[in-house]
Parts: structure tokens; C-alpha cells; sequence
């Protein structure tokens, strides 16, 4: 477990450390701290505020509890759930990891979050590889929707006897060059490169037959048709520090947000600049709200997690849903499997596989040895395991107990404070970073408001359950909102939310994948830079005016920046 250091009391030290990079021509990045008590450091020091901040710089920076879990006396509760988050759950009938499968897409969340940050680039698909953050998107293309025969976070693992939705064996993952506008060149010669995945998954590596969604009907392909009509992307998950802070932020502030930056592209002639499935420029209101009506009541929520913006308030966010659907782990919430997102056609193909029949009775034995579901057992070997499978009714393997930890651990995640802060370069390269514009949409700061909690799912109803940081100033440089790179093989629809910036510098020293973007396509900050600088025959990037700009820069201005962000 870890140990909470308070930063107010840390000795004035400084640390010099040289930054593992792939890139050769990286420079040497300290991580000098100070202590702010005795020298006066600016306010983006406290990067998630005063309730939010840690000074550890170790290995473990990203796995530090925030002061405000120490107010609210949660450290033991915090220390349960970050034991939760750092085991493999597995298929014992009781103990606190059991319930894994019967198919699942991880066995546990440091696969993908190592060191508490997100997943490494990787040149093939394994779910048990640890550093694979990847999680597969498997869309039609006419449609840009999700296929239906697979869960929307497709599995690869399964427990037998059951087969996994996928045969990742099959999954190949070739990364291409590519060369841009500028011959990957900039004006003083300097080079660098530029790659992108491909990800193929052959229509034979599906275990189920492949079903997507066209005018409201069920639609099942042939392979001609998957291959000219199914997409294969990847998405890499983010870290999960700070997620409690940018949770706390109001969500009339990030609607004023987007309505500023509305009315801004509407004076300007450009009516296309915001995804209109969210948002309609012309009323400068949302098209979308995020809500849950299955669990929760319906009510509705600005969106504001996830590349895509598919979640609203964090404790039904991506995490709450993960700990769930990632290893299908059932709750007193989630009392059934993550399936196919029809529900059906896994189940369908399971009951009739006769390996599958064979050793069901055992397997379902070991679940429910009681007999307490007399409706898996009824010797109709077909209809027990799809009745299985479509249950609604299966105990919780997971306590409420336990996840109330998890979400304590969730929210009370707090954020390394700012490196270098005192220096030239970090004051040149802040400066340079708002004059060539990366700080329109990696807004630098936030405040957050009274941060009375919110829940869609309605588990947690009291203030009382989760560490809070009202009223704090924190530095997540994002502005919550999606925009458009139009890079090669870019993320599904194009639209992508701008992501946090902060504490990213210390992903080496944490273990953590030092890639950045939604794919682990930029081996460092400036590849990831020039990425921002795409134009093709659907767009141009809403940052190229930025990427020329800093192209324009001489070296050690464009130094200054890239040594700012990773110091951030």
C-alpha cells in the first residue's frame, strides 16, 4: 500500500532525473519539486489544487491518495479499493476476486493502467499482456455505429467452457509510416517520424456470426460484406489520476465552455466545428445529455469523460462501468453479464456449441452448486446456458462494500503538482504554448464548484461517500471539448475529447505508456505535436494554425514547449 506524504511539510530538495524516451533527441527532464512554503511558486504548482495535489515524485506519483481522503478519514477505505484495482480477478466461487468471465476483456485494471496511468503501444493484441491499454473498436462503416454481435468493448477472454467473442490470435497490428504535408521536416531541418496502426481482424476470428444494425433491423454479414463494410480501430485507455478533481468541476461551466467556443466558430463562418451529435451551434445548446435510466432515475448530465464522451458524472463513468464489464464481475447494480450489445447472439452460439454443452454442467455447478437458480439446471443443456448467459438475476460477486472502496480510491486519486515551475524554460514554454494557441483547447485551468456529489446510476446519494474538493483551482489543460484532428486511420466518427495534460511528464518514472494520443500513435510530445497538423480531403485539424505556428518556432523555443508539457 501506499504512504501519504503531505507536501506542505516536504523538505526543499530538488532531483534531477534523465527521462527514458524513445526518441534520441529528447532532452534531460528534471522533476524539481521545492517546497512552496518556503518559496514562492506559482499557482499552477498545485496542479489539482490545494485538496488534490501531491509533491511524490517516486514511481508510484500517479497512485498517491489527495489530501482530501485524509480530511474525510477514508485512507483505510482508499488502501481496500486500490487493492481491488491492483488484483487479477479470477473463477474461485467466493473471495474477494472471484466471479471473472464467463467471457471478459481483462482479468484485472493494471493490464491496461499501468502504474495507474494508461496502456503502452504494443505490436500485437493480448489481453493478458500487461501494458496492453487497447481496447478494440469494431464498427460499420456506413453507419459509424458499433457492430451488434460483440460487447461495445469486444472480449477476447473467456473461462471454459465458454469460447472467447473473439480469437485474438487472429488480430494482427501493423504500424505504417506516414509522411506529412511538411515531408516530416521542419524549416531548420530537423526531423522526426510519424506512424499509425492497422488493426485486422479476419471475419473467421469471430465466434458469433458478425450482426450490425441498418434502419432499425438486424443485419448478419457475409464475409465479403465484413470485409468491405467493418472497420477496425483501437483506443488506448487514459489515466486515471486527477479524475475526482475534473469531476467537481460544475457542469454549467463546461457547458459555458462549449457555448464560448460555439458562438466563437459561428462568428467565424464555421458552422461544422462541433460534433453535432452533442451539440447544435445554431441554438448554442446541447443535442446530448449522458443519463441512466436503467439504474438511475433519467436525469441528465453534461458529458465530459471518455475520447468519445460517452459518460457524465464519474461515479458512472468510465471506471464504475470497467470494474464491471472489463472482467464481468456482477454488482448488486450490474447483476448480469457484459454481453454483445444485442444481447443475444453470443448466448445463441454458446447454447449450441457441443463443446460448450459438454462442459457446462460442471461450470455451472461450480457457480450455483446450491441450485439456487433451478432454471440453469434443468438438463436442457441449450436453454440452461442461454438462460444463463441473458440472466438479470445473477448474484452479486462483487460487494457493495468493496465498491464503495473502489470509488473512494476512484475519486481520491490526487494529481502530481507541476515540475520545474521556477525555471526559464517552464515560463518561456507556458508563454509559448498560449501565443501559438495549444492553450484554446488544452485549457490550462478550472475551478471547481460546491461539488455535491452526482451519481446517475444512484448508488451513491450522500455527499458522505466520496472525498470532495470544492472550490479548488486545478490545471487539467483540457477543455472538455471534442474536436477534429483528421489524422490517418483516425479515431471512430473523428471526433475526439481533448485530453488532460497534466502529470503525463512522470509516465516513464510510473511504468506507465509514455505514448500519446487516443492510439499510442506519438512515441513522444513532439510527434504528438505534429500529428495536430493534418490535413486531408474531409478537413483540416482545428490546431494546423498552432502546428504551423510552432513549426515557426527556432529550436529551443520549441524545447521550451515540449519541456513545459511534459513538466505540466
Amino acid at each position: 500500500m501506499n504512504h501519504y506524504f503531505r507536501f506542505f511539510l516536504l523538505s526543499a530538495a530538488a532531483l534531477l532525473v534523465i527521462g527514458c524516451s524513445d526518441d534520441e533527441t529528447s532532452l534531460p527532464t528534471s522533476w524539481e519539486i521545492g517546497d512552496p512554503t518556503i518559496a514562492d511558486y506559482p499557482e499552477e504548482y498545485y496542479a489539482g489544487g490545494l485538496l488534490g495535489t501531491t509533491a511524490v515524485n517516486s514511481s508510484t506519483a500517479f497512485e498517491q491518495p489527495s489530501k482530501a481522503v485524509e480530511n474525510a478519514g477514508m485512507m483505510t477505505a482508499f488502501n481496500e479499493g486500490e487493492y481491488l484495482f491492483e488484483k487479477d480477478y479470477n473463477t474461485n466461487p467466493d473471495g474477494a476476486f472471484h466471479g471473472l468471465g464467463p467471457v471478459y476483456v481483462r482479468r484485472g485494471c493494471l493490464y491496461c493502467h499501468p502504474g495507474y496511468g494508461h496502456g503502452a503501444r504494443q505490436t500485437v493484441y493480448r489481453a493478458d499482456m500487461h501494458r496492453n491499454g487497447y481496447l478494440l473498436v469494431i464498427y460499420d462503416k456506413t453507419t459509424n455505429a458499433y457492430i451488434r454481435s460483440v460487447a461495445g468493448m469486444p472480449q477476447t477472454g473467456a473461462v471454459k467452457p465458454f469460447k472467447a467473442p473473439i480469437d485474438e490470435n487472429q488480430i494482427s497490428i501493423a504500424w505504417q509510416n506516414y509522411t506529412d504535408e511538411w515531408n516530416n521536416t521542419l524549416p531548420d531541418g530537423e526531423t522526426y517520424s510519424l506512424i499509425y496502426p492497422e488493426v485486422k481482424i479476419p471475419y473467421s476470428a469471430y465466434y458469433a456470426p458478425v450482426v450490425v444494425q441498418r434502419g432499425g433491423t438486424d443485419v448478419t454479414l457475409k464475409e465479403d460484406e465484413y470485409n468491405s463494410d467493418i472497420g477496425v480501430l483501437l483506443e488506448s485507455t487514459i489515466g486515471i489520476y486527477g479524475t475526482g478533481l475534473t469531476d467537481a468541476i460544475p457542469d454549467e461551466d463546461i457547458t459555458a465552455q462549449w457555448k464560448a467556443e460555439s458562438e466563437y466558430f459561428n462568428s467565424i463562418g464555421r458552422y461544422d466545428a462541433l460534433n453535432p451529435a452533442l451539440w447544435d451551434q445554431a441554438s448554442n445548446t446541447w443535442n446530448s445529455y449522458y443519463s441512466n435510466s436503467l439504474q438511475g432515475d433519467g436525469t441528465k448530465y453534461v458529458r465530459r469523460y471518455t475520447y468519445a464522451l460517452s459518460r457524465g458524472p464519474l461515479l458512472d463513468a468510465a471506471g464504475a462501468n470497467a470494474i464491471w464489464n472489463i472482467t464481468n464481475v456482477t454488482r448488486s447494480d450490474r447483476r448480469y453479464h457484459y454481453l454483445d450489445l444485442a444481447g443475444k447472439y453470443y448466448a445463441t452460439t454458446s447454447s449450441k456449441d457441443p463443446e460448450v454443452q459438454a462442459g457446462f454442467t460442471d461450470y455451472i455447478n461450480g457457480v450455483d452448486p446450491m441450485h439456487t437458480h433451478p432454471e440453469w439446471h434443468t438438463g436442457d443443456l441449450e436453454k440452461d446456458i442461454y438462460t444463463y448467459l441473458t440472466s438479470k438475476s445473477i448474484e452479486p460477486e462483487m460487494t457493495d462494500d468493496q465498491y464503495h472502496n473502489l470509488m473512494i480510491w476512484h475519486r481520491g486519486l490526487a494529481v502530481p503538482a507541476a515540475r520545474n515551475t521556477t525555471t526559464e524554460d517552464f515560463k518561456e514554454g507556458k508563454q509559448l504554448f498560449t501565443e501559438i494557441g495549444c492553450a484554446t483547447c488544452h485549457r490550462p485551468s478550472w475551478q471547481t464548484g460546491d461539488d455535491h456529489l452526482q451519481d446517475p446510476n444512484r448508488f451513491f446519494t450522500s455527499d458522505n461517500d466520496m472525498p470532495r474538493y470544492p472550490h479548488q483551482k486545478i490545471w487539467p489543460y483540457t477543455d472538455f471539448v471534442q474536436h477534429r484532428l483528421w489524422m490517418k486511420n483516425d479515431i471512430r466518427t473523428g471526433w475526439c475529447r481533448t485530453t488532460p495534460l497534466w502529470g503525463r511528464g512522470l509516465a516513464a518514472k510510473c511504468g506507465s505508456g509514455v505514448e500519446r494520443l487516443h492510439d499510442c500513435r506519438a512515441r513522444n510530445v513532439l510527434e504528438a505535436i505534429m500529428w495536430h497538423g493534418c490535413r486531408s480531403e474531409g478537413g483540416t485539424s482545428d490546431a494546423y494554425p498552432s502546428v504551423v505556428k510552432f513549426r515557426n518556432l527556432n529550436k529551443k523555443q520549441r524545447e521550451q514547449v515540449i519541456r513545459f508539457i511534459e513538466s505540466i
